[in-house]
């Protein structure tokens, strides 16, 4: 076997050479060796079977399997030869040249994409200009009341009145179309909030202005987008009986509110509780910041000062990824027309693969700086994460998780949660806080 390789660049080598006719045939003859112990052939014991017979019977597949064998040898030796890991391998290496001469041999020739090295130098130093966010005394009253009105409770209303925006009424409904009842659309004893919007638009105005016991009734029409064909459009007449009204009870932001929310907090006071309302608006203003702002300009210094080769095999699916992308915003005329211009699909990559690159070299630096701050973040964190943002839009927090394993999103949310973490904990520090 002859070969040859070559460092295209930092991230990139080939391999080409020719495998002569005596090295296939002499994997041939080993891959058949191995074939005829396991395989069962009518008229030979198991294990018995000739090599002659092997080779006949399945010997186009043998060929095949000891050509690959071969290419796998050179590949293997000129990885020692250019001095690249296993490990560093990014994707498959791919097979560019096959050439099957007349006397058995083989030319060939290999791509190979490496994990590039990615000198980081003085990274901190690009790290634009920041201002520390603040937090006004009434943004810290705003948060403080949004938590007390949280924690309300409805309490009926102590002298009897007529229902206003921002009760909540306890009622009996029912509606008709045409004068005849439709399923679902009755309900007894049930809580509504005036304001909330929560039923057809105009049923929540028409309940203002009654009173305990009344009875009323009232005419609305169906959204044109209403999920019920029989209902979307129709209008309706619901009868409703008033049967209380409620008011949410004001809780006082005192020390026992703060010792209610702070349970592990030794002196939970008004004090305290302010301050660790405003640390946690100080630090959603300062991701927000950090992550709207800073970043991008961040990241675009790191990509421009922080130069290396990236690995060709990343670099393609960048780019196909962003022609795809492309190509699923046009129109069925307009996709017909790259059908059947293939120049046009390549000035479409060819003017989509500087802002790839950039996007490619960004993906190394940030693992890079993550390694550089020890930042780390568990597949454990990651499951948690996605359960905790299911639960609060009150969805299935397994069932996420089991939707993004099956299409393979929880490397790339991985990926997302260390840039956010190294970022934060990069600023963080910059600013000294």
């Amino acid at each position: 076997m002859t070969f040859n390789t070559t460092k295209i660049d930092e991230a990139n080598a080939s391999i080409s050479g020719t495998i002569s006719s005596q090295i296939i045939e002499a994997n041939l003859n080993k891959v058949a060796l191995h074939a005829s112990k396991t395989m069962s052939v009518q008229g030979f014991r198991k294990g018995k079977v000739p090599l002659a017979v092997v080779k006949a019977r399945f010997g186009e597949k043998l060929t095949q399997d000891a050509e690959g064998e071969s290419v796998r040898e050179a590949l293997q030796k000129g990885l020692v030869e250019l001095a690249i890991d296993n490990k560093d391998i990014i994707g498959e290496p791919a097979i560019t040249k096959y050439d099957k001469k007349e006397d058995g041999s083989v030319e060939f020739e290999i791509t190979i994409s490496s994990r590039p090295n990615v000198v980081l130098g003085d990274y901190k130093s690009l790290i634009p200009a920041m201002t520390m966010p603040s937090v006004e005394d009434a943004e810290i009253d705003e948060q403080l009341n949004n938590i007390a009105a949280q924690g309300a409770t409805l309490e009926p209303i102590k002298k009897a009145r007529a229902v206003k925006s921002g009760d909540s009424v306890v009622i009996d409904f029912e509606g008709f179309k045409d004068g005849v009842a439709f399923a679902g659309g009755q309900a007894s004893k049930y809580t509504l909030e005036i304001g909330s919007n929560s039923f057809i638009p105009g049923f929540e105005d028409q309940i203002i202005g009654m009173k305990y016991e009344q009875e009323k009734e009232i005419n609305v029409t169906f959204p044109e987008s209403y999920q019920s064909k029989d209902l979307a459009g129709a209008a309706v007449m619901f009868k409703v009986t008033l049967h209380e009204i409620k008011v949410k009870s004001k809780t006082e932001i005192n020390d026992e509110l703060a010792k209610k929310l702070l349970p592990e907090e030794e002196n939970a006071t008004v004090e305290v509780l302010k301050e660790k309302v405003k640390d946690q608006i100080l630090s959603q203003k300062k991701e927000k910041y950090f992550m709207e702002e800073i970043k991008p300009a961040y990241t675009e210094a790191l990509v421009q000062n922080i130069n290396f080769a990236v690995p060709a095999f990343i670099l393609e699916q960048e780019v196909n990824q962003a022609l795809n992308g492309k190509i699923r915003a046009m129109s069925e005329d307009e996709i017909q027309g790259l059908k059947e211009n293939p120049d046009a699909v390549k000035k479409m990559q060819d003017e989509l693969r500087p802002d790839s690159i950039a996007n490619v070299k960004a993906t190394f630096i940030i693992d890079a700086l993550a390694k550089a701050e020890g930042v780390v973040v568990t597949d454990q964190e990651v499951t948690q994460t996605l359960y905790y943002e299911a639960m609060m839009s009150g969805q299935d927090g397994r069932a996420m998780i089991e939707q993004y394993e099956k299409a393979g999103y929880l490397p790339m949310i991985k990926m997302s949660m260390i840039e956010s973490k190294v970022m934060i904990k990069i600023l963080d520090e910059k600013l000294g806080k």
